[in-house]
């Protein structure tokens, strides 16, 4: 599409009472980043209440006409995704504006191909617009869906604003406190109204709610997300307090609490809990376990089914979940593990469900039965739950799909560790309606990481692994092999399982970030990666997390079997090389003494380097000799590298995670977050 232009959605596609909206953008550094909005405007061009505005801190429509999916890893860079049910938008919403905005002084100018795409409820991509030359604006109006009568058309927009986000949704109408350190009081406030009555709570009689948080420690006051609306104007006058205005400002989270000493006698007994896994003996039980396990707690627990489902194309409405059903196909009935079904305004959403655990692996004709089924019996998904994670481009199960079909069937795949960050992010971040639901919640999480259940994500580098590392140790490895390029493609697998876990522990966004051209195909980054493996000897990644000062990179060199977790801070500006030196060594205070420190010159491939250990009672020597221009500095932290393929204690796999697990926690979370003016203030007295 171009700038002005618009389209029916009913003349593309039959599918249209569900979409997806993707919002797109790369970065040559692969740090840049945005975030999407979307506004419900009435007849006016206004919203009709604060509540019309979805943003990261509301995230989610009451009624599940829109919700914000959050972000996707691409080859280039990272796509943001929203969920809108057509049929479920207030009658008085006439349009629908879609936005982007960047954080503080980032400039959309900095991002390479700026687009947004649609996807109707299968997921065949509809249309694609590109914004060309966004320049120095902070926020930009990518597109709107519109009324035309009974059916809704899109517009391509590409209207930027230098006022940020609170600019745009100021001129439709919201009501913004932007104010940052009101914001900061009040929260400060509110932490401490929080903590009198938790104290409370815990000395008030017949109200133990330890065992509902699944912690033993009283639960979190949970915060609304969704803003309280206007009053309306002939509301009964008096002394009201005013209503909550959204705020830009993001929100932090709070980890959970240390759990409280235990009640039992001695370690060896163990807690009673919902969902049981010791009668597990074999994989076909540990799939059916676990098909109802989940498929329970998402009809249970609405904010997680819908989680899980709005990407799929699922309305908001009321859901039902089954196991063991029995479908007729040919001479032999096929019996799918799982099925799941929503029903709004009369209208029915069913999907069905093939689950693997134990790292087993789907089977493509089995697969295919059901999406055949699926076309016949005009239902809308197949969705496929394994160990394994999905990537870009490179399908998990192949499949044929007859086009000539009026029906069409959309083939989605879950992993357990999509499941299990869900959970996460849900009961420890989040907040979810009720306590019984946060319990819910607690003991499906539970479940999935018991060592019996099967549902450990994926766990297995495949069987090319060995051979790759003993033709790289005796340098008989050669290009073009493929055992290489199944060993990228599980390296990828393993990264995005990484990032998952990362950002279920911390409650934020941590994303793969790419380094390639725009519009490179996955498949031939990952032919480079395997040839540039056969060459090196080594694995790369880069992370993006939220609130870090730059990318969080990790190595596995295959030749000296060490893992190597680093991190680059800028040098700030102005100020005085030693005055930088001794602050970066103060802040590290608590950093593992064999952290290595070494200093980036502008010109050069690295300047002076040593352990922290050493360098604590000598900052200067972290100062070039020549008086060369520092540019700043890479922290570095060294482990060695598990042996065997797998997840056990000594495999590949969980080295990769305690890796990660201790540079974050130990190492980056001292850069988290920007110094305040005070805190620096305090580091500049101390220095």
């Amino acid at each position: 599409m171009t700038m002005g232009s618009n389209v029916s959605l009913s003349a593309l596609s039959e599918h249209v009472g569900s979409a997806i909206v993707s919002l797109g953008w790369s970065s040559p550094s692969g740090q840049g980043d945005a975030d999407v909005s979307v506004l419900l405007l009435g007849a006016d061009g206004k919203v009709r209440g604060d509540t019309d505005f979805y943003f990261y801190n509301n995230p989610v429509a009451a009624d599940g006409s829109v919700q914000l999916l959050g972000k996707e890893p691409t080859g280039d860079g990272s796509e943001d995704r929203i969920s809108f049910d057509l049929t479920a938008v207030p009658a008085d919403v006439e349009r629908i504006v879609v936005a982007a905005s960047r954080y503080g002084t980032a400039r959309f100018g900095e991002l390479d191909d700026l687009r947004v795409t649609l996807a109707d409820a299968v997921g065949e991509a509809l249309l694609r617009f590109v914004v060309e030359d966004a320049g120095e604006v902070s926020a930009i109006i990518f597109g709107e869906l519109y009324r035309r009568g009974e059916e809704w058309k899109f517009r391509a927009v590409g209207q930027g604003y230098e006022s940020g986000l609170a600019g745009l949704a100021t001129d439709f109408g919201v009501d913004i406190e932007d104010d940052a350190a009101q914001a900061e009081a009040e929260a400060e406030a509110q932490a401490d109204a929080d903590a009198e009555a938790e104290a409370e709570a815990a000395t008030a009689d017949g109200e133990d709610t330890a065992a509902v948080s699944g912690s033993g420690a009283p639960p979190r006051t949970v915060l609304e997300a969704v803003p309280a609306p206007r009053p309306p104007a002939d509301a009964e006058a008096g002394p009201k307090k005013r209503a909550a205005r959204p705020r830009t400002a993001k929100k932090k989270v709070t980890l959970p609490r240390a759990p409280v000493k235990s009640l039992a006698e001695n370690e060896s007994w163990k807690q009673a809990r919902l969902f049981p896994v010791s009668a597990l003996k074999s994989d076909r039980d540990r799939e059916m376990r676990a098909t109802s396990v989940l498929l329970s707690v998402m009809a249970q627990v609405p904010e997680f089914g819908r989680r899980l489902t709005a990407a799929f194309g699922a309305p908001s409405g009321r859901m039902e979940t089954f196991t063991e059903v029995s479908l007729p196909h040919g001479d032999t009935p096929r019996r799918p593990d799982g099925v799941i079904r929503v029903e709004r305004a009369g209208k029915l959403w069913t999907a069905l469900v093939e689950t693997k655990t134990n790292g087993n692996a789907l089977k493509s004709e089995q697969v295919q039965a059901y999406m055949d089924i699926a076309a016949r019996r005009g239902y809308e998904a197949v969705i496929t739950l394994s160990n394994d994670v999905a990537l870009e481009g490179s399908p998990l199960v192949d499949v044929k799909i007859d086009r000539r079909r009026k029906h069409q069937v959309a083939l989605w795949h879950l992993s357990w560790a999509e499941v299990a960050h869900q959970a996460q992010m849900l009961i420890r971040h989040e907040g979810v309606g009720n306590a019984a639901h946060a319990w819910l919640l607690q003991e499906l999480l539970q479940y999935l990481q018991h060592d019996n259940s099967g549902c450990h994500g994926f766990q297995n580098m495949g069987a090319a692994w060995v051979p790759v590392r003993n033709g790289i140790d005796d340098e008989t490895l050669c290009q073009g092999d493929p055992r290489t390029l199944e060993v990228v493609e599980s390296w990828e697998r393993l990264i995005r399982q990484v990032c998952l876990r990362l950002g279920g522990e911390l409650g934020q966004k941590v994303l793969p970030a790419q380094r390639t051209r725009r519009g490179t195909d996955p498949g031939a980054r990952r032919v480079r990666l395997a040839d540039q493996l056969c060459l090196e000897g080594r694995l790369q990644a880069e992370l993006r997390v939220e609130g870090a000062p730059g990318l969080f990179a990790v190595s596995a060199d295959l030749r000296t079997a060490k893992l190597r977790t680093s991190l680059e801070i800028p040098a700030p500006e102005p100020g005085y090389p030693l005055t930088w030196a001794k602050r970066l060594i103060r802040r590290l205070a608590d950093a593992p003494a064999d952290l290595h420190v070494e200093t980036l010159v502008e010109g050069e491939t690295g300047g002076p380097r040593g352990t922290l250990e050493r360098l604590r009672p000598e900052p200067a020597d972290l100062l070039p000799k020549d008086g060369a221009r520092i540019t700043g500095f890479r922290l570095s932290l060294f482990k060695g590298m598990g042996s065997g393929r797998g997840s056990a204690e000594s495999g590949f796999i969980r080295s990769v995670d305690d890796a990660v697990h201790r540079f974050y926690t130990s190492v980056v979370v001292h850069f988290d977050a920007p110094v305040s003016g005070r805190a620096a203030a305090r580091e500049r007295a101390a220095v």
